[in-house]
């Protein structure tokens, strides 16, 4: 009898995971291929809001990762400039009684290696570290090449690597991220040595002209994730650069002291450059489908990112777990849901990015009164239910 081949996936970070999750608990054969050694080096804190936590719940990772995790009472938002508080969007116990799952906050060492040690359990999932795509082809099922000359065959690719996608080249040739201008700097502090606010068990959202820092909990409380985003930098790939204090503190000089504090009693700065992807014309071809970045990269002013690479995997992998025919022709419905849904996400996002930074020049400042007179007026229970078409609420359509 011959042995069925597995869906393989290029990209061992979190959406490649929650996918290979995905399809074994829909009872198909997952191999992932990740180019690292399942190494998360990026340092970074994430967000992750009722609509990816149900996913993981429900994928068996949640209860492995809460050890780990923050649950933030409130999202508290700040004035960079005056250091005036602004409004607060209520999260913790009220969010999670809308929502039916809860808001967390956690590092993303800590969810890769949740997302690992379930996928090493799963009984239809194999991991191979150290596989570089290098090559694509679609004669029989798909075949994926690696860097030396090595081909595995499969029945399906899911492209989940990333904003830098290899298998992305294959599906939409000649789609290149390109960059936004702005960057990001992060940080991480021991949080039992830090001043309110940013001892408090929130996040806290600071804007300013062209730039906002958020801070939240992270390592189950013990630390501080911090990141600094400005509209300038320079060009750079990758999520692992390095930053002196005082390249991050120059970005910042009208701001008050508080925030700057923080900046300030940082021991050390990472960085990435944020890019963007225009629509691909198709997240698809033949026996291949993007998810994640590869297929929508979202900049980070809604913090959805990684929760949109579950939603995806969860999708995807239902899709294909009910398809009648060959898994491919579950790739258009795929593509037609989750398009729409990223889109959404994305334009958001932008907005966002532009809210929180205005102040720049005269006019710019005339908005940034406005909007913060219209923060201090909005009730916390609107701000929160404004949110329901995104982390699932009721009547939503997450």
């Amino acid at each position: 009898m011959k042995t069925p081949r597995p869906v393989l996936i290029a990209g061992g970070g979190i959406g490649g995971l929650s996918t290979a999750i995905a399809l074994d608990r829909a009872g198909l054969e997952a191999h992932v291929l990740e180019r690292s050694a399942f190494a998360e080096e990026s340092g970074a804190g994430i967000q992750l809001g009722p609509n990816a936590t149900r996913i993981l719940r429900n994928l068996g990772v949640l209860d492995a990762l809460l050890p780990q995790t923050f649950r933030p009472d409130a999202v508290w938002l700040f004035d960079g400039l005056s250091g005036k508080k602004l409004a607060t969007v209520p999260l913790g116990e009220v969010a999670e009684r809308r929502y039916g799952a809860p808001y967390v906050t956690v590092h993303r060492a800590d969810l890769h290696e949740a997302l690992k040690i379930v996928a090493t359990a799963g009984e239809r999932i194999a991991l191979t570290p150290d596989f570089t795509v290098a090559h694509v082809d679609d004669e029989d099922g798909v075949g994926v090449t690696r860097s030396g000359g090595e081909t595995l065959q499969g029945t399906a690719l899911v492209g989940a690597d990333g904003l830098w996608s290899t298998v992305r080249n294959w599906v939409a040739p000649g789609a290149e991220p390109s960059f936004t201008g702005a960057t990001a700097f992060r940080s991480l502090l021991p949080r039992k040595t830090l001043p309110e606010p940013f001892s408090a068990p929130i996040v806290g959202l600071w804007l300013g002209p062209r730039s906002h820092v958020v801070h939240y909990p992270v390592r189950g409380g013990a630390a501080l994730n911090v990141v600094a985003v400005t509209e300038s930098g320079h060009k750079e790939q990758g999520w692992n650069w390095s930053a002196t204090r005082e390249t991050v503190l120059g970005k910042f000089a009208r701001w008050c002291d508080a925030p700057l504090g923080l900046l300030e009693a940082a021991p050390d700065w990472r960085a990435w450059s944020l890019f963007s992807l225009q629509p691909l014309p198709q997240w698809h071809r033949g026996a291949t489908v993007l998810l994640g970045d590869a297929a929508h990269p979202v900049l980070p002013y809604l913090a959805q990112g990684a929760g949109l690479a579950i939603e995806d995997a969860a999708k995807l992998a239902a899709l294909l777990g009910a398809a009648r025919e060959g898994l491919s022709a579950a790739y258009p419905a795929y593509e037609t849901i989750r398009r729409q849904r990223a889109r959404r996400v994305q334009q958001t996002s932008q907005r966002l990015g532009l809210t929180y930074h205005m102040g720049d020049a005269f006019l710019g400042e005339v908005f940034r009164r406005s909007r913060n007179a219209i923060l201090r007026l909005r009730g916390e229970t609107a701000t929160l239910r404004s949110f329901d078409w995104l982390y699932g609420g009721p009547g939503s359509e997450g």
